[in-house]
């Protein structure tokens, strides 16, 4: 039986697109190719964007496409305890530090600082930001603290650098290529990421942390999914050695983009799977728009 094992992780914040749809059927047509699995995950843990209607209306359109998947769905939001567990674990080894400054605070901070490829846990609009920071004096903290201050754990880059001793063993295959054409044997850089956020008080958890301890309890051996998120493949890679999970094989395909050159996205009007069908496609003809032989 192949150990081959793939998932696709959609947010249920909108309507699927043709991008989404893209990466769906890449993921399903590689673990079908392979004999293998196909793990469908809904990353639903930032409860303030996520909606119940969006959850069902992707199970509905994956299915129209012909997707088949393992049962139960795995949804984040239900999985908190397994998140918390890891943050714990890098708490109790001082890798993480308490960071109180504000979104403005942060970005007028990377001002200052060069610039990198990562968002500096800042979102889309920040790519390009990397922030290092450093724990506060303990007097100061313990003053926020009892202020109601709120903060953010990050993860500190040099503390990881020691207790693993350097980044220099660090490494992942990537199938596909990385939007400056990485491919193959690939050298981890967390650098160029900075001291990323690991949880926040509205969301118990952040993105990297939750899709590392989640690929590793479903049994996840290829990621395969867009290029915009290879760099993100660094961070993750770290955290897979800190925590002592799995790394799997990587594979970022094309991203697909609309007339005005950029990538197809809800805020930039491209017509969810749902406005296709009203409009008469089918399944093969949304395929064949698509065709995956060039991903």
């Amino acid at each position: 039986m192949s150990a081959f094992a793939t998932r696709f992780a959609p947010s249920p914040t909108g309507l699927l697109h043709l991008g989404h749809a893209f990466s769906a059927l890449t993921a399903f047509e590689a673990a079908r190719a392979a004999g293998g699995r196909f793990v469908l995950r809904i990353e639903d843990i930032d409860r303030t964007r996520v909606r119940p209607e969006f959850d069902a209306a992707l199970l509905e359109d994956l299915e129209w496409l012909g997707l088949a998947w393992e049962r139960p769905v795995r949804r984040q939001s239900e999985h908190m305890a397994d998140y918390q567990a890891a943050l714990d674990r890098l708490k109790a080894r001082g890798l993480l530090y308490r960071c109180f400054r504000t979104r403005r605070e942060v970005l007028d901070e990377i001002a200052r600082a060069p610039h990198g490829p990562g968002d500096g846990g800042l979102g889309e609009d920040a790519k390009g930001a990397v922030f290092r920071g450093e724990p506060l004096p303990g007097d100061r903290e313990a003053e926020l603290l009892a202020s109601g201050q709120p903060y953010a754990w990050r993860l500190s880059l040099d503390r990881a650098r020691e207790a693993l001793n350097g980044f220099d063993r660090l490494r992942f295959v990537e199938q596909g290529r990385g939007p400056l054409d990485e491919t193959g044997v690939v050298a981890v850089d967390p650098m160029r990421e900075g001291d990323v956020i690991l949880a926040r008080k509205d969301v118990g958890v952040a993105y990297h942390l939750a899709v590392v301890v989640d690929d590793a309890l479903q049994g996840v051996s290829h990621v395969i999914r867009g290029e915009d998120l290879f760099h993100a493949t660094h961070i993750q890679v770290l955290l897979q050695a800190l925590l002592g999970l799995p790394t799997p094989t990587y594979g970022h395909h094309r991203l697909l983009l609309g007339p005005d050159g950029k990538r197809l996205a809800k805020r930039n009007g491209a017509p969810s799977l749902r406005d296709l069908r009203l409009d008469g496609a089918t399944p093969e003809t949304v395929r064949a728009r698509l065709d995956l032989s060039t991903a």
